[in-house]
This record gives structure tokens, sequence and C-alpha cells, in this order.
């Protein structure tokens, strides 16, 4: 039986990064845990507080990998349920340039990448030139161990590769300059968005906040265009007036409002950069598209909010985009005709997947006015065969 050290390790969701995990040393034998820890690639961050950053978002996976290690060793380590609930989460990349590869193998080329990340931080690997090749950026850089080979990176973050090496630092800046003169450039690329969060992560950040339960950054005032994304599903859940399901495939969220002339498509878990909101308006239940417009996941909270909001009220009263009110020309009578009968439209949406067929529905058609028939050729018309106010059984069917 392997002896208890007398050390805790409490890890937990970092308190600014969305992936990153922070753990609390204490106990008279941290040191311990602590060289473990560091070990695995987690950076001190000040006084027995360690923080996991990677370019893959797969801290709470190596997290647990490495409470796993320590429990073997006999350290006692507390993981929080916001934590543990991240744990044991099942995600992957949204439009992943290899769809062939499974969770694990898409797990491990992320990890190659990581690693090549870490050797350029530490310095092991040195990087003597870049480019952008039209699609990525590529880098050439030599391991600067003994022996160390010459190689030809491609990719960025978590999809950076080793996909050439050499023997020489000669021969590689020779190939690469051969493939990408007009874009060489001497060093490093310029630091990604991923790179710059992970670098702030690791960074010193006060102890109180590291330990306090629940773990909150201070609010800060901005415009409103640089506000938060926040909670995108819970500003869409609030909205009952618009009927809601998920696709087979629980990624998408398809809303309809309840006039029949909205419809939202919801991609959940969407990269920051791609769309994940699609929105379009109609005249009328079955006419054709008016406009519509599309929102990445990173738009923010507010805007979201107040273009939901507005949508959600209905008609606004203001004339259409032909300069004219809708109903204008029509007796109100008429307008509440015109109402109903876009009110009872067959729904829109019917041809998705789970929707149920609509029943068949009596419309009443308007009432013409009275006159008599002008005369023909032969003499006065045809005088109507149904009694007024008679109701015309019109079917209509779901599209399958």
């Amino acid at each position: 039986m392997t002896p208890a050290i007398d050390a805790h390790v409490r890890l937990d969701t970092h308190p600014t990064h969305p992936s990153a995990v922070t753990a609390v040393l204490t106990g008279p034998q941290a040191r311990v845990a602590l060289m473990g820890l560091e070990a695995a690639d987690w950076t001190v961050a000040a006084d027995n507080i360690l923080v996991l950053a990677r370019i893959d978002h797969e801290e709470p996976y190596w997290a647990e990998d490495a409470a796993k290690h320590l429990c073997a060793e006999g350290i006692t380590v507390e993981i929080t349920p916001r934590l543990r609930e991240a744990m044991d989460k099942e995600w992957t990349w949204a439009k992943y340039p290899m769809p062939w590869c499974t969770c694990s193998e898409i797990r491990e080329v992320s990890n190659q990448a990581q690693k090549i990340h870490d050797n350029i931080r530490h310095g092991q690997l040195l990087i003597h030139a870049h480019a952008h090749d039209g699609h990525t950026t590529v880098a050439v850089g030599t391991y600067l161990s003994r022996g160390g080979k010459s190689v030809y990176l491609h990719g960025e973050d978590h999809l950076r590769q080793v996909a050439d090496t050499f023997d020489s630092p000669a021969q590689a800046l020779l190939a690469f300059e051969k493939v990408h003169a007009a874009e060489m450039r001497p060093g490093p690329a310029p630091l990604t968005d991923t790179e710059r969060a992970a670098i702030e992560a690791r960074s010193v950040f006060d102890v109180s906040e590291a330990k306090s339960e629940p773990s909150r950054p201070e609010s800060e005032t901005v415009p409103v265009y640089l506000a938060d994304a926040g909670d995108h599903d819970a500003l869409l859940d609030a909205h009952g007036e618009f009927e809601k399901w998920r696709t087979w495939t629980d990624d998408t969220t398809h809303a309809i409002h309840e006039s029949q002339t909205l419809r939202i498509e919801r991609v959940h878990e969407a990269d920051p950069r791609e769309t994940a909101w699609t929105i379009a308006a109609y005249e009328t239940p079955v006419s054709d598209r008016m406009w519509h417009l599309t929102m990445t996941a990173a738009t923010p909270a507010p805007v979201l909010l107040t273009l939901l909001n507005t949508l959600a009220e209905g008609d606004s009263g203001r004339k259409s985009r032909h300069g004219k009110d809708r109903h204008r020309g029509h007796p109100p009578s008429h307008r509440r005709g015109l109402e109903a009968h876009r009110r009872r439209t067959l729904d829109p949406l019917g041809d998705l997947p789970g929707r149920r067929r609509s029943p068949v529905r009596r419309l009443r058609r308007p009432e013409p006015a009275h006159h008599p028939s002008p005369p023909g050729p032969c003499g006065p018309g045809p005088a109507s065969t149904g009694p007024p106010g008679r109701s015309t059984l019109l079917h209509t069917h779901q599209r399958r």
C-alpha cells in the first residue's frame, strides 16, 4: 500500500480562462505535489498555486489525468463540482479538418501540437522563419538539443504539426525559402488569440480569488459591442414567444415565432468566429424571405438580447420596406381577416423532422359585396349558388 503524503490538492476551473484549471496546494508536504504537477507542464502562478493552460482546450482531461497520478502517489485530491462537470463533458471541434479521426485520435493530434507549443515556449525549439501559405501559418525551426533535427511546421494552435524534417538548419531554410520566398518573414509568427489567452491565464493572479468559491472575475464597464457573449442559450430560452425544438443530433435548435414569420437557427458549441445564429424574416408565413442575418458565437449578450426582444414584440407599427403600412387600403374588418389567416396558415417549418401534421382547418372567406352581375352578351350573369356566409372546407397539409 502506498504511504499517504501529507498534502492536499484542490483542483478548480480558472477564474477568467474558459478551459484552464487551477491547483491550490496545502499541507506540510505540498512541495511533493508541486513537483509532480510541474513535471506534467503545470505552471506556478503564485505561492502553492499552479495553472494548467493549454492551446487545445483539453485542460479538464489532463487535469483528471494528473489527479489520478497524484492519488496513486498517496496525495489527497479534491475536484470541485464545476470542474468535475467539465471533465465529464464530451465535446469536439466544430468543422474539424480531419473528420475521420476519433475523439482519442483528435486528442492525440492536439497533444502533439501542445508539445510543439511548449517546446517553443520553453526555448527548446528555435523558430528561424515563418510565412502564410494562403490557408494557415507555416514555419521552420530547429530543436536545440544535441543532435536536434530541423523541422517544417504547418498549422496553428491545436492543428500545428511537423510536416517534414531536415538534417541541418541550412537545408531546412533553403527548402522553406524555395516554397515561401515571397511571404517569408524572420522569427516566429505573431501569437494567436489562443496563445495569448493561455499566457494570461498562467500569469500571477490574486491568491484569494483562486481560493474563493465560486470564483468570479471582477466586472468592468465596457461599450456594449465589447461586452461578453454570456449564455446565448439562456437568452433564447427566456422568450416564450418562440416555439423551439432541437435536431436529432442535439447540436442545433430551431425556433419559430408565434406569428410564424420569424425563424431562428441556433448552432450550439460553435467556435466564437463561426456562425451560431441565423435569423430570417418573412412578410407572411408562406411568402418569400424578406431578409436574413447571421451572428457569431462571440456576439455580445446585450446586442443579442436587444435583437431578440425587438423581434419578439411582433409588429412594430412602422412602415414596411415598400414605404407603406402592411394593410394600408384595406378596411379594418379585412385587416382582421388577413391577420386571422396569417395565424392559421400552415406551419412554414413543417418539413423538418418530428413536426406533426396540421389538422384540417375551416377558413371563412370574406363575403363579397352584393352587387348585380354586369350583363354579358347573353344577358345577366349567373347568380351566386352558395348561401351568404357559407364555410368552405380548405384542406391544408403539412409538407413531409
